[in-house]
């Protein structure tokens, strides 16, 4: 018999599950599309019973899933997503099934997970306060004070901020809660409107604009998160997170919206706004340090 942990990334176009201890020691995993509900809870929950009829001992499983979520956990929707943008989705009882493999089970946002990850073993790693930031279809963050994820009524919701706009941007925003809060005007889908064609594919001059665009908002963004939360570092993943020069643009940007407050040398480092270690496996990874949490009781 193996001892380990299950963990699925549940995104709002794939579940990742994993089988496994950590980043470097995943025995097993599995890709599935989302569609509905119906459907794409219950394939996750076959793969963790195959796990379990092969007879591979899970001590728990972690949950890291897309949002907004309840995570009250004396709520009687605790563990089902809130109102979401995608069809079908909003009241999706997301933790109910799972629990039903008998096992202990921990759930947190995608982004939450993917904190616990890079703090666990990637780009945040010894450290007690941070945030992990992605930046992809959406823009989402979690953030760790003094080695705890933070949560309240909600969790934290850090792509609907509002930002400072650039300088004579008139664009409208895609949010379609707020238009123009930082997720409308820099998310994926925001850079794609704006050019009339995917981020990935721009080249030229186009792609060097999307990158300034980007790291205005990204030093924007981050600006509210260091006077709201003072991390010690903030990590950015995410596919749009990734484009080459963004970190570097959106760090001297950062400096010149602190302009000099509070002054703090550490926020013009280059070890204070970095990419994210783990990668796409950031998430998955995460998920297994929540099943880690849930098997502690």
């Amino acid at each position: 018999m193996v001892t380990t942990f299950g963990g699925l990334e549940a995104g709002g176009t794939k579940f990742i599950c994993v089988v496994g201890d950590g980043p470097d020691s995943i025995v097993d995993s599995e890709r599935i599309e989302v569609t509905g509900p119906g459907e794409t809870i219950p394939a996750a929950v076959a793969f963790f019973r195959r796990a379990l009829d092969r007879g591979i001992e899970l001590e728990a499983i972690g949950i890291g899933s897309f949002g907004p979520l309840e995570l009250r956990p004396g709520h009687p929707r605790f563990g089902s997503i809130l109102s979401t943008p995608k069809p079908g989705w909003s009241g999706a009882d997301i933790l109910g099934p799972v629990r039903d493999l008998g096992l202990p089970v921990a759930i947190d946002t995608d982004v939450d997970a993917a904190a616990l990850g890079e703090g666990r073993w990637g780009a945040a790693r010894g450290l007690r306060s941070f945030i992990y930031l992605t930046i992809g279809t959406g823009i989402g963050g979690g953030a760790l004070v003094d080695g705890r994820v933070v949560h309240g009524l909600v969790h934290p919701e850090m792509g609907h901020v509002a930002v400072s706009r650039r300088p004579g941007d008139g664009f409208p925003g895609v949010c379609p809660f707020h238009r123009d809060c930082w997720e409308g005007l820099a998310s994926g889908p925001a850079i794609g409107a704006r050019f009339g064609r995917p981020a990935e594919t721009l080249a030229g001059p186009d792609r060097d604009e999307a990158v300034a665009i980007a790291a205005f908002y990204l030093a924007a963004g981050v600006r509210s998160l260091v006077y709201a939360l003072a991390p010690d570092r903030v990590v950015v993943g995410g596919g749009l997170g990734s484009m080459p020069g963004l970190i570097e643009s959106a760090r001297r940007e950062l400096v010149t919206q602190l302009a000099g407050y509070p002054g703090l040398p550490e926020h013009a480092d280059a070890t204070f706004l970095v990419p994210a270690a783990l990668g796409a496996m950031a998430g998955p990874a995460g998920t297994l340090a929540l099943a880690e949490l849930a098997g502690r009781g």
